[in-house]
């Protein structure tokens, strides 16, 4: 069962994520808060898997308090959820420790893989985040192309699967089923990935999946 803390402070937006996260069973909300302060103090009191925070919210805004909780609840994994996609706040929030981005407008499936995937230990971005963060941040897109695919040169073939899977949000369990490899092998693949991409998490090298194009073909990788 997967604990997830709740933060927004409209009551609609986390009735329609409380139903959507509960519908297919195995996510439980243990927790609601209206403002990032709540959210903080829920965070450390109830220890979730998952913090599930919108970013625009009063007391202290969700990027905020994403900080926050990375740094005093670091068992809690912490992912964002709004309708704003600004430069500013996807930086601020990938660089704070969020290993996921979520957009309100997105697909309920999106969501719900969303939050399995930070619990497991995976990045999730959502493809729109995915892609602008690919196209906006920087510098231009094919000087980033060019450069990510050079970087994926250096890896194995096995290396260049397990970052594909890295980029579409797969954990090292569901990476190790795909693969049929065990799970320790996996997360020996991607040390090496992380340390030969110079790159220092998850999210990052779900970001030069993205930009070497590896992610778009990641649905049949290992088949």
């Amino acid at each position: 069962m997967i604990r997830v803390l709740l933060a927004d402070d409209e009551a609609m937006v986390r009735a329609g994520v409380r139903a959507i996260l509960t519908s297919g069973g195995g996510t439980e909300i243990v927790a609601e808060a209206g403002d990032g302060r709540e959210a903080v103090e829920l965070a450390r009191a109830h220890r979730p898997d998952v913090a599930l925070l919108d970013i625009r919210m009063p007391r202290l805004d969700g990027l905020a308090a994403a900080e926050e909780i990375v740094r005093t609840v670091p068992g809690t994994a912490v992912a964002m959820l709004t309708t704003f996609s600004e430069q500013s706040y996807v930086a601020r929030a990938l660089g704070g420790g969020v290993t996921g981005f979520l957009l309100k407008s997105g697909d309920p499936y999106e969501l719900i893989a969303g939050v399995r995937a930070v619990a497991g230990g995976a990045a999730f971005l959502s493809p729109k985040v995915a892609r602008y963060v690919v196209d906006g941040l920087g510098g231009g897109r094919l000087a980033r192309e060019s450069a990510a695919r050079a970087r994926v040169g250096r890896l194995s073939p096995r290396e260049r699967e397990v970052l594909a899977l890295v980029g579409a949000g797969l954990s090292n369990p569901e990476i190790a089923a795909r693969l049929h490899l065990v799970e320790g092998t996996v997360k020996a693949y991607v040390s090496a990935v992380l340390d030969r991409l110079g790159v220092r998490n998850r999210v990052q090298a779900a970001i030069v999946a993205y930009e070497a194009g590896l992610a778009d073909g990641a649905e049949g990788a290992g088949g």
